[in-house]
């Protein structure tokens, strides 16, 4: 079986500055770079961001290779704590400024769509020791003057901008779950953490239709989104992954889209006195300032039961998990190297999802991926990673969002996290997710079996689906 996309789909990849660049000729540290400072045991086998690929050194090498896996587009970031000098008087660094004019240029010499993104989890800690980082508008303001300088000096090359990535995993990460740096654990400051990100985002939309010098340029956000499936039809998990959806997935969604919060979280929120500080003014700014389109990051769908505690204990402080758990279904199908759940039907929930409840507005797979731990028992006698299953991976979410297009889902583009195996937060190297292999020890770069299959796949826009796959999913 035969399935086409448009001739123009986006067949690319994502990565972002923080996990390729290395911290060369950088003048401030982010949060990782200050985490792998004081806490290196943090991060896998004490391996942090200093070098990660290299791409400082080798962005033409490496964007010569993402050109022979075949991407006709790529997303990455700048990095705030690179680009800006002085980060109070938002002053320009001229090194970075040359550095990321010589990126975009490379990728436009190899025929590849540069796509943008401001904010990829990596706040100068700076922002973080003096401010508080996310938690302060103060931070949100000096976010939206970098954004600002970002828009004057590559918008007249660069179509696609986004705001943030998963700013949701911002607020899990470092004020609800403990795996990013602050590591704090504070579920009303986590509430004005997200509502910061979100205001900053919209205020950075704003700021880009007033100094964007490309008609042709777009402004999103990257999500990470995914229905949450109960644990059973009882009224008590369902309500439990309804929560969890309004949390997870529609407080950013509903406000970048619709430009509103959702009204029974608000409510929900004021009930529970966790409700964020927000003025009538950038209440206005939200509404008036939603995205042109949106990346949506799928790896694995969530599932949600009533929590394991009753919601009315007694001195405990607020939490999400207050409404709802986390679900692990047995029998599940796994990615056992990363402990994540293979259900590529959630890619087409979401796509039809955004269809009927946003407008069907315009929307690209921003990432998907499978990440392998130990990639070197897969390598083959002529030293290529045979990576089969990655290329089936693939190949079953196209599946599935071919599925949702043809219904009329307006997805323009899938992205594959990653080009080139990346260094991944504080699990540094451990799985590796690229169509390119890395060797941290030497930087030697090659194209694994599933590159060859990309490009195959983004020269023609079309996949063949075998008919054991065909049957599976029918």
């Amino acid at each position: 079986m035969k399935l086409e996309f448009l001739k123009d789909f986006l067949w690319g990849a994502a990565t972002s500055g923080p996990q390729t660049e290395g911290r060369f000729k950088k003048k401030h540290a982010n949060i990782f770079d200050y985490d792998f400072e004081k806490f290196p045991e943090h991060f896998w086998h004490g391996i942090g961001p200093d070098t990660a690929s290299n791409f400082y050194n080798d962005f033409r090498e490496d964007i010569r290779l993402m050109k022979e896996a075949g991407l006709n587009s790529v997303r990455t970031s700048i990095q705030w704590s690179r680009l800006i000098d002085d980060l109070e008087e938002v002053t320009l660094n001229a090194d970075a400024v040359r550095f990321y004019n010589a990126v975009i240029d490379e990728f436009l010499a190899n025929g590849i769509r540069p796509m943008i993104n401001l904010h990829h989890f990596d706040l100068p800690v700076e922002l973080l020791h003096k401010y508080g980082g996310w938690t302060n508008k103060k931070v949100v303001e000096l976010y939206v003057k970098y954004a600002e300088k970002c828009f004057e000096c590559f918008s007249d090359r660069v179509t696609d901008w986004f705001t943030h990535n998963e700013p949701m995993v911002v607020v899990d990460g470092g004020y609800l779950y403990q795996f990013h740096y602050p590591d704090i654990v504070d579920g009303k400051l986590a509430v004005q953490v997200a509502y910061n990100l979100q205001l900053a985002s919209s205020l950075a939309i704003q700021k880009f239709r007033e100094v964007n010098r490309n008609p042709e340029g777009k402004i999103g956000i990257v999500l990470n989104l995914c229905p949450n499936y109960p644990a059973s039809s009882e009224a008590e998990d369902v309500a439990a992954a309804h929560f969890a959806d309004l949390w997870q997935n529609q407080l950013f969604m509903d406000a970048s889209v619709k430009g509103e919060f959702p009204h029974e979280l608000v409510e929900i929120l004021t009930k529970d006195e966790v409700i964020w500080e927000s003025t009538a003014e950038e209440l206005q700014i939200i509404r008036e300032n939603t995205v042109d389109n949106f990346g949506v990051n799928f790896y694995h769908p969530n599932r949600a039961q009533r929590p394991y505690y009753s919601s009315d204990s007694l001195a405990v402080d607020w939490l999400p998990n207050k409404y709802f758990d986390d679900y692990s279904l047995h029998g599940a199908r796994m990615n056992v190297d990363k402990g994540w759940e293979i259900y590529p039907q959630t890619l087409y929930e979401i796509a039809k999802n955004i269809q009927e409840n946003y407008g069907n507005i315009p929307w690209y797979v921003s990432e998907c991926g499978m990440g392998v731990s130990c990639e070197e028992r897969y390598l083959g006698d002529d030293g290529e990673i045979k990576d089969d299953f990655r290329i089936q991976f693939i190949t079953e979410h196209l599946y599935w969002l071919h599925k949702a297009i043809a219904e009329g889902a307006n997805c323009f583009g899938f992205h594959l996290w990653t080009p080139i195996d990346c260094f991944s937060w504080r699990n540094s190297y451990r799985n590796r997710y690229g169509l390119i292999s890395l060797n941290v020890h030497t930087q030697e770069k090659r194209l694994k079996k599933s590159a060859y299959f990309f490009k195959e796949l983004a020269d023609s826009s079309q996949l063949e689906v075998s008919e054991e796959i065909f049957r599976k999913f029918q």
